[in-house]
């Protein structure tokens, strides 16, 4: 049988892993019983694309998510070019068939609670350098959605006390301008000041992060800064700094910011990538609706 020659091939010449020959042994197997009973006689061979379109609907209507479909899309898809090589085919129907748009997940981010939790909730140490540390990088991040490589970019320099704002420089050096509230100008200047006191200097001394040998603090070093405290308050799998950062866009729309404001704060070249968070903002709605309405509480009860 075809299939089980295609699935040999793929474990002996492919080198497929136990787990995607049973994937595409199950997908194979669904296809070919569909052609079964949709009509008898019909194969592989005789198939054309209507029906490997129906037999893709036919997936979503028995409650297949996009991404288990496209997966069974792409095995049969497989197969037919491999029978095509080998001459069994004359044609392959399901070439020009596309699979279903696969559903972009959502930004993760704090609940309030989680953040309140993570600044105010922790035993943060004020006379610990490294406490001080975490706390303004954290708070920095939650304050003002930057990035990680813009946080680590960040110089003393670029922060300015007096008009309370500091200068980014994003993607492609683009700079823009984000207003410092006074809790992070605090937290910075207490941070910068034990900084310099117990930190050694180095080449990078104009760096605003530094690590305990004073140089500027890396990439995965901030990463694993991040996801150690987020995992002191949240239970989310996701916690990394960009959590942070999707934080920042959720909250400020959550409390009335306008969509254009955060795009900019966020450095975003299109309101479209701004655009997810109103996503996020109104499936929290309609998480706390189904939770508050009597109506909705009364149905689930």
């Amino acid at each position: 049988m075809i299939t089980d020659e295609f699935l040999r091939y793929m474990e002996a010449e492919r080198g497929a892993s136990p787990l995607t020959i049973s994937t595409y042994s199950e997908a194979l197997r669904d296809y070919t019983e569909y052609l079964e009973r949709l009509e008898s006689g019909l194969d592989l061979e005789n198939a054309d694309s209507d029906i490997v379109r129906n037999w893709v609907e036919s997936m979503m209507e028995r409650g297949y998510k996009a991404t288990n479909t496209c997966k069974k899309l792409s095995a049969v898809k497989s197969l037919y070019r491999y029978a095509l090589r080998k001459g069994i085919v004359k044609h392959d129907p399901a070439h020009n068939v596309s699979g279903p748009k696969k559903q972009k997940s959502l930004p993760v981010f704090l609940k309030d609670a989680e953040a309140e939790k993570l600044f105010d909730g922790l035993q943060w140490d004020m006379d610990n350098i490294k406490d001080v540390r975490a706390r303004t990088l954290l708070l920095l991040l939650y304050t003002t959605g930057i990035r990680r490589a813009e946080v680590i970019s960040l110089r003393d320099c670029d922060i300015d006390s007096v008009a309370r704002e500091m200068k980014v420089t994003g993607k492609r050096r683009k700079q823009r301008i984000i207003p410092l509230g006074a809790e992070i100008l605090g937290q910075i200047s207490a941070y910068q000041k034990m900084r310099d006191e117990h930190t050694p200097a180095s080449k990078s001394t104009e760096t605003l992060f530094r690590n305990d040998k004073g140089e500027k603090m890396t990439e995965t070093q901030v990463y694993n800064l991040v996801r150690h405290y987020l995992s002191l308050v949240t239970t989310q799998k996701k916690r990394s700094p960009h959590v942070l950062r999707h934080s920042f866009a959720t909250t400020m729309l959550n409390h009335d910011a306008k969509l254009g404001s955060v795009q900019k704060l966020l450095g975003h070249e299109s309101l479209n990538t701004t655009q997810v968070y109103t996503h996020v903002t109104f499936e929290e709605l309609k998480r706390t609706y189904s939770n508050a309405h009597p109506r909705e509480t009364k149905e689930g009860q």
